[in-house]
């Protein structure tokens, strides 16, 4: 969050993410003013992520760099890889619209959306095509903490979600905004 500037769960996050040793992009959000862009993203980076990717989702503002700066690590066509769909895993914990965003992308009532808690016990595959190019949404039932998973068909829910998270091209995790981290 620009406004807010760099906070303790924003370093928290960031320990957090080193440590998979995967490649990261940081955004920094609610910069509504070019002009004061660079100083609302300077203590960002901090983190070590190199430069952080000024953003509005409020007003759409960068969303093509940002989209830019995402591509730039997908393999080109030489490859061949681009016959292939793009595997994209929604992991998150129980009711925080998991199933809905794959309603949402795919423009079809394809997964059960319900307030019940752990309505999807198994993932789903969607496959969909987007602007010629051919993805799969895999849905995961909802991830609690170990200790509170009691249950066989839980348990094997969980060991199928990490095993999406396994075969994944990009994974989104999902956070209910009010709840927080």
């Amino acid at each position: 969050d620009g406004k807010e500037g760099l906070t303790t769960a924003d370093r928290e996050v960031a320990d957090l993410l080193r440590r998979t040793g995967k490649e990261v992009i940081l955004v920094v959000n609610k910069v509504d003013s070019p002009k004061k862009a660079y100083e609302m993203v300077y203590d960002f980076y901090e983190l070590g992520f190199g430069e952080p990717v000024p953003i509005s989702s409020a007003n759409m503002t960068n969303i093509g760099d940002l989209l830019d700066r995402i591509v730039e690590g997908f393999p080109d066509d030489a490859y061949g890889l681009h016959d292939e769909s793009v595997n994209i895993a929604i992991i998150g914990k129980p009711n925080v619209g998991k199933s809905s965003l794959v309603n949402a992308l795919t423009k079809q009532n394809r997964v059960i959306v319900s307030p019940i808690a752990c309505t999807t016990r198994d993932t789903i595959d969607t496959p969909f095509t987007y602007k010629d190019r051919e993805y799969t949404l895999i849905d995961t039932a909802g991830l609690r903490k170990k200790s509170k998973v009691s249950d066989t068909i839980e348990k094997y829910s969980v060991v199928r979600a990490i095993a999406a998270i396994e075969r994944c091209d990009v994974c989104i995790l999902m956070i209910d905004a009010v709840e927080g981290l």
